[in-house]
């Protein structure tokens, strides 16, 4: 069975289920709920607390429990569960600026595991992951819209995520991994610059669903002063984005620029307000990367 897993630092994104916070809580004994999991004889449930950004996501195993958690439920959103041993290939994914270096190291975190037993949300798995690929981001996402840009000279690729806002320049469909970078401007840092601002000056402690909220134009009980000065910090966000994107020498107005990830979505009022970008191309599914690495796994291993 193929399974395709987007790794963010703020949310974990499959095909079929939905993204959940990229967040866990560990116990020795059951707690109470249903969505919990048991792995080598501990308890884990899924936290809105996220794991604190971590560079190498292999550094301890909470990220492979966070895997069993989206393997569990792709499982039972594709009906393929049965009490025998599920044989699992595994499609998965790094930013373009640490896919050299953390490739194989990623490979390995997941590959040689052997058997896996566990429970989750009260039902047994025994799985076993006997294949595993790692694909750029930001390119996997641009893959599910390839039609739009095989044929183009020159393509920006933005993928703003939770820590991270990664880009990779595409030239007629094709990766050009010399024009890319990872740059630490995902929207955890913004969270954190606009709770800072309005704790200070508004004396307000804001959590991310309500900056969230107000970027998304919701309705919500908090009032004008502090809706404005979210709008305006999260506008000088983006602004000092394009900036730093500039001086990298990148292109903003001569091509598309292709916005993915939740960030981009978050940030589509002030990306079109910014006057900076006059052909963005926004990919509305936040899941983009994980099925990109669907179809780049299936291209890169034919008869799968």
């Amino acid at each position: 069975m193929l399974i395709s897993i987007d790794h963010g630092n703020k949310q974990i994104k499959t095909i079929h289920c939905n993204p959940f916070t990229s967040g866990l809580t560990e116990s020795d004994v059951q707690p109470y709920g249903r969505d919990v999991l048991k792995y080598r004889e501990k308890y884990y449930q899924i936290s809105d607390q996220r794991i604190p950004y971590h560079r190498d996501k292999t550094e301890d195993d909470r990220f492979f429990i966070l895997t069993l958690f989206a393997i569990a439920g792709e499982i039972e959103a594709t009906g393929n569960y049965t009490n025998s041993i599920i044989r699992v290939q595994l499609a998965v994914g790094l930013p373009p600026a640490h896919y050299g270096a953390q490739r194989k190291a990623f490979l390995r975190y997941f590959s040689e595991r052997g058997a896996v037993a566990f429970v989750c949300r009260g039902k047994s798995y025994s799985i076993y992951i006997e294949d595993v690929a790692c694909f750029p981001q930001s390119y996997a996402a641009a893959v599910t819209m390839l039609d739009k840009l095989q044929n183009i000279p020159r393509a920006l690729v933005l993928d703003i995520g939770g820590f991270t806002a990664d880009y990779l320049q595409i030239k007629k469909g094709e990766g050009d991994l010399s024009a890319c970078d990872s740059l630490e401007n995902g929207v955890i840092l913004l969270y954190n610059k606009i709770r800072s601002r309005v704790s200070s000056e508004q004396d307000i402690l804001l959590d991310e669903t309500e900056i969230d909220a107000i970027l998304m134009g919701k309705n919500t009980h908090l009032g004008s002063e502090v809706v404005q000065l979210v709008e305006k910090q999260a506008q000088e966000f983006v602004d000092d984005l394009f900036s730093t994107l500039r001086e990298r020498q990148l292109e903003l107005k001569s091509g598309p620029i292709v916005f993915v990830g939740g960030g981009a979505i978050l940030l589509r009022k002030q990306i079109e307000g910014s006057g900076k970008v006059p052909h963005p191309i926004f990919v509305e599914d936040i899941c983009a990367n994980a099925k990109g690495y669907e179809l780049l796994y299936r291209f890169s291993r034919p008869g799968r």
